[in-house]
C-alpha cells in the first residue's frame, strides 16, 4: 500500500517523534511506501528513517523551492515547481492519506484532501493521527460541523481519527 503521509518537517519532542517511529516501523515492516513531502528534516525524517531501517520504500514529492532539504537516497525523488502541483502528486500515488502533526502546510494538505474527498473527488481513506492529543480541538470542530449541518456526508466517512499509528494500521487495513 502506498501510505501519503502528512507532517511537520520541524524537529519535535518525543510526544510527537515516538508515534511516528512506531507508525514508521509498522509501514517498513509491513512492505508498504511511504509517499511524503520528501524532506530530510524533522519529524518528515523521522518517519524516512524508520520506513526505511524497517524495509519499507520512500516515494518523496518535494517543491523546487525546499529541493536543498530533499533526502537523499529516497527510492524516488520528484520535485514539483509549486505546492498545489506537489500535493496533486502526493494524493495521486497514495491509496491512503494519514495525517500527523504540524503547521499550517500540514493543515493546508488536510484541509485540501479532505475537501476533495467531501466532493467525491477521491475516496481514498484520510486519517488523523492525534498524537498526544494535538487535533482533539480539530476535531471538536468537525463534529460541530455535522452536528450544524455544513458536511454532507457523515464525519465517519470522510475522516478517522485513530490515536497510534497501530490503530491507523488497523483501520488502513480494514477498509
Amino acid at each position: 500500500m502506498n501510505i501519503c503521509v502528512f507532517c511537520s518537517a520541524a524537529d519535535l519532542d518525543d510526544r510527537y517523534t515516538a508515534p511516528a517511529r512506531e507508525f514508521a516501523e509498522l509501514i517498513g515492516k509491513g512492505g508498504h511506501t511511504l509517499v511524503w513531502g520528501g524532506s530530510d528534516v524533522g519529524l518528515m525524517k523521522v518517519m524516512a528513517d524508520g520506513v526505511q531501517e524497517h524495509g519499507g520504500r520512500l516515494v518523496g514529492i518535494s517543491v523546487e523551492f525546499l529541493a536543498a532539504q530533499a533526502r537523499e537516497g529516497a527510492d524516488e525523488m520528484v520535485i514539483t515547481k509549486d505546492l498545489a502541483e506537489r500535493k496533486a502528486q502526493l494524493l495521486a500515488r497514495a491509496d491512503a492519506v494519514v495525517v500527523m502533526v504540524g503547521g499550517t502546510g500540514t493543515l493546508d494538505e488536510a484541509t485540501e484532501i479532505l475537501e476533495l474527498k467531501k466532493h467525491g473527488l477521491h475516496i481514498k481513506p484520510v486519517v488523523l493521527l492525534n498524537a498526544a492529543g494535538f487535533y482533539d480541538g480539530l476535531k471538536q470542530q468537525f463534529q460541530r460541523m455535522e452536528e450544524e449541518r455544513f458536511l454532507p456526508i457523515p464525519l465517519s466517512e470522510l475522516v478517522f481519527f485513530a490515536e497510534s499509528g497501530a490503530e491507523v494500521m488497523t483501520y488502513l487495513e480494514s477498509v
